[in-house]
Parts: structure tokens; C-alpha cells; sequence
């Protein structure tokens, strides 16, 4: 069977953890209908080519949140209930910070959550929940179906729409709405609008995900209740793409459908659950001071390191540590723990102090990629650059799309003295960054400034020019 292609889509739900449970049950067998038929208007390696673009566009426009730790844990749970289908990997996942209970797929695999659905959601299942139901879409190939029907349209049009989409999530959206005007804003209403019986299937197909990744359906019913009780409206999309109408008839069918399968509990990992959350809403601003000490009087671990990041923003290095060795007193290896302490350490330039708290986490847990890019900070900061460039080489070669590793790798060239091609390399290395960031002309121009400056150099220089080819193609990419 061919890999399913990506559709964009809206949802509105929860949130995620990364620490993975012990699910003792046996998922029972379902009948998900197959949907085949041919290549149709969008192959697989036009969706990836959608895919990236758009991955560009939202990081561009809209405010997203680099914070490795936190992606890491949502694609934990998005790859779980990948697991279920037979979709290829997704092109990434991105955070976007805005209060707004929101998430969105577009073709070629790319996943976007908003912060808000974070702080909205009362367990890693509900966020299951989302993701559940969006996956179902991709692979019944919703989107595709409906693009089939308007087969003399470019998909790369479809990239400009939402990019004039990202624009107009700004404070003025004179630019966005030129965008989406006209014909394109029709096509655009024809194709994504959802019929009600591809919701209905996306709710019972994604409910099936779900519970055979070991999630409790329930939360789908639970969270589509609390989406019903919420006064938020969606933040950065037009009225004609809120085509996924919550009903009376889909929560009661949703709460039926989750009681007729087998009972399973709700994830045993809250705590983490817990410490996601309120670290998201310490970094998005959501949580206020008090909020926290409240918390904390119950002793609550979630609490801690939420306040030990809440005072180590605001620079108040001392709360922040007595806050983390209050945490340590409960549990001292989670991951977040040791990032804290040390950015506490880096913060203060206690480099050594910084090493000696990272490096054996990352030793105990390699292909774990926060604290691999959190030991490379620290490196640079040593001026331990081929190390810091070894590692951070694996990082990119797995996701070539990472843009922390790709400015780390730039701090480490430009931090690398006696290199002969610092600059060229400083040139590379940001042009990588700045390309998937979104703004692909000055990543060419930076590619196009190394390339002069190696032309000594034949083997930099072919590597250069297949790089920089490679991107202006795909800048000038017509579908």
C-alpha cells in the first residue's frame, strides 16, 4: 500500500509527555479502510517538497518556540501513534506559541501545535487525542481527495496561501489577506473544507490510532468537552477554514464509540504530564508567580522546575536553584532537571560546572537530542570546537531541518580560530539556519558569499554549489 499522503487540517486540543509508560493492554484488531487508487495528483515526492516549504513558511511567520526539549516530547507521542499507520516520517513538528487552543497538519508531513493546547489539556492522552484524529485525516487521504477534484491548480499555491495565512496571524493583515484573496481563497475554501462524514471518520479512525498506541479513547470524548466549554476562539485562521465544526452528535458519538472498546487506564506518567505543561506555560508567559508558589506549597515536582526556569529567566539565579534542589530531593534525573542546571551554570559562565552536569546525562542517553544539543552549547562555550562539531554533525545528518544545530554548528565555526575555512564554514552553517528558518533569500545569499570565498578550495567549493542549487530550486519550486 502506498504512503498517505498529508492534508492540512484544524484541530483544537491538548497536550504531551516524552517519558514512555508501560501499557498492558492488547489493542483489538480494526477495520481501517484502505484507501488506494493510484499515484493521484500528489506524489510522494511533491508532498515532501509541500511539506518542507510550508515548514520554511510557519517557521517565518509565525512565533515559534525553539525549545528542543519540549518538540522532543510531543514527537515522542506523535511517532507512537505514527506507529499505527503506514505514513512515512513527517517533515517536523513545531510548537508555536500562542494561547489559542489550535493544531494544524499540512501536506508533506508537517505537524504544528499551538502552546495553548498544552495548557488545556488534563493528560498526555488527550493530546493523543489531536494527533490521533489529525493522522486519520492523512491517512484517508482527505486532503488528497479533495485535491484530486481540482487537478489544473499548483499545490504550490497552496504553500503561498498559508504563508499569506502565517502573515495574517500578525497584527496587521493587509499583507496575509491580499494573499488568500480571489480565486485563491475559493480554491482554498473548496479544498479543505472537511465534509461531516470525514470528521465522523477521522474521530473513529483516530480513535483507533490512539488506542492501539495505548491511549485511553476516552480522552477524545473528554477533551472534545472541554473544547465545547472553551470561549477561545481559533487566533490565526479565517473564518473559512473552521470547517471542523464541533457537534453535539460528534462528542456523543465520541463518548459511545470510547465506551463500546476494552477499558484502559489513563497514562500512569501525570507527573511528567505535569511538568510539561507548566513548563510550557513558565516559557509562553501563561503562568504567573503565584501561580507557581501555590503550587509548589503541595509539593509539587511540576512546580519546582516550573520555578526554577520561572526565576532563571528572569535572571535570579539563587530561587532558581533552590527551586531545582527542591526538585532533586524528588526525583534528580529527569532530563528537564539537568537542562536547568545547566543553563543556571551557563548563565553565570560556570563552564566547568555546566560540562560536569550535562556531559554524563548525555553519555547515559546519546540519541537523546535536548542533551545533546545542550552539551554541544556547552562545548562551544569551552572552545571545544571539533567536539561540539562531532556531535552536532549526527544531529543534523538525522534532521537536516534542525535549525538549533544548525546555529550551534555556526557558533562553533566562528568560535574555531585556526580553522582556514572559518568563514566559509560560519557562512554554511548559517546559511542552513537562516534557509530553514524561513527566510530562504538570505540563506542563499549567505551560501552565495561562501561560495566566493572558497573558490581555492575544489572539494568546499562542488559541496557549496550542489548545496546552493539544490536551494534556489527549491525557492523557485512551481508544482
Amino acid at each position: 500500500m502506498k504512503k498517505i499522503l498529508l492534508m492540512l487540517s484544524l484541530s483544537v486540543y491538548g497536550t504531551v509527555q516524552a517519558t514512555e509508560p508501560t501499557f498492558t493492554h492488547t489493542a483489538p484488531n480494526f477495520d481501517v479502510p484502505t484507501i488506494g487508487g493510484g499515484v493521484g495528483i500528489i506524489d510522494k515526492q511533491k508532498e515532501h517538497q509541500i511539506g518542507e516549504k510550508v515548514y520554511r513558511e510557519v517557521r517565518l511567520h509565525y512565533p515559534v518556540l525553539n525549545d528542543p526539549w519540549l518538540e522532543d516530547q510531543f514527537m515522542f507521542v506523535f511517532t507512537r501513534l505514527l506507529s499505527q499507520t503506514q505514513l512515512g516520517k513527517p517533515v517536523g513538528l513545531i510548537v508555536i506559541k500562542d494561547p489559542q487552543i489550535n493544531a494544524f497538519a499540512v501536506p508533506g508531513g508537517l505537524f504544528a501545535i499551538n502552546s495553548g493546547m498544552v495548557t488545556a489539556a488534563k493528560n498526555m492522552d488527550e493530546v493523543a487525542s489531536v494527533m490521533g484524529h489529525e493522522i486519520a485525516h492523512v491517512a484517508q487521504r482527505h486532503f488528497s481527495r479533495s485535491q484530486e477534484k481540482f487537478k489544473g491548480q499548483g499545490l504550490l499555491a497552496m504553500a503561498g496561501i498559508l504563508a499569506g495565512i502565517a502573515l495574517a496571524s500578525k497584527s496587521n493583515g493587509d499583507v496575509g489577506g491580499a494573499v488568500m484573496m480571489g480565486t485563491q481563497a475559493a480554491l482554498l475554501d473548496r479544498q479543505l473544507s472537511y465534509s461531516r462524514d470525514q470528521e465522523r471518520e477521522a474521530d473513529r479512525i483516530g480513535m483507533q490510532f490512539m488506542y492501539g498506541a495505548g491511549y485511553n479513547p476516552q480522552a477524545m470524548a473528554d477533551f472534545f468537552e472541554t473544547m465545547n466549554r472553551s470561549t477561545r476562539m481559533v487566533s490565526f485562521l479565517p473564518d473559512f477554514w473552521l470547517t471542523h465544526p464541533l457537534t453535539s452528535e460528534r462528542m456523543s458519538e465520541a463518548r459511545l464509540r470510547a465506551n463500546q472498546l476494552p477499558a484502559i487506564a489513563f497514562s500512569n506518567q501525570q507527573q511528567n504530564f505535569e511538568v510539561i505543561k507548566w513548563y510550557t506555560a513558565v516559557i509562553t508567559e501563561q503562568a504567573s508567580e503565584q501561580q507557581l508558589l501555590s503550587l509548589a506549597k503541595q509539593k509539587n515536582y511540576a512546580s519546582y522546575l516550573a520555578l526554577a526556569k520561572y526565576y532563571l529567566k528572569k535572571g535570579d539565579y539563587a530561587d532558581a536553584q533552590a527551586n531545582l534542589n527542591l526538585a532533586k530531593q524528588i526525583d534528580s534525573n529527569h532530563s528537564l532537571l539537568n537542562l536547568i542546571q545547566t543553563d543556571i551554570y551557563l548563565d553565570q559562565n560556570k563552564l566547568d560546572q555546566a560540562f560536569a552536569s550535562i556531559n554524563p546525562q548525555q553519555k547515559i542517553a546519546p540519541e537523546n537530542r535536548a542533551l545533546s544539543l545542550k552539551l554541544a552549547e556547552v562545548l562551544v562555550r569551552q572552545k571545544q570546537t571539533q567536539a561540539a562539531t562531532n556531535l552536532l554533525n549526527r544531529l543534523v545528518k538525522n534532521n537536516a531541518r534542525d535549525v538549533v544545530a544548525w546555529q550551534l554548528l555556526q557558533q562553533a565555526a566562528d568560535a574555531d580560530s585556526n580553522h582556514p575555512m572559518r568563514t566559509v564554514n560560519v557562512l554554511r552553517y548559517r546559511a542552513e539556519a537562516e534557509y530553514w528558518s524561513g527566510d530562504e533569500i538570505a540563506g542563499i545569499k549567505s551560501l552565495l558569499h561562501a561560495q566566493r570565498l572558497a573558490k581555492g578550495n575544489q572539494m568546499m567549493l562542488a559541496k557549496i554549489d550542489q548545496r546552493l542549487e539544490k536551494m534556489q530550486a527549491e525557492r523557485e519550486l512551481k508544482i
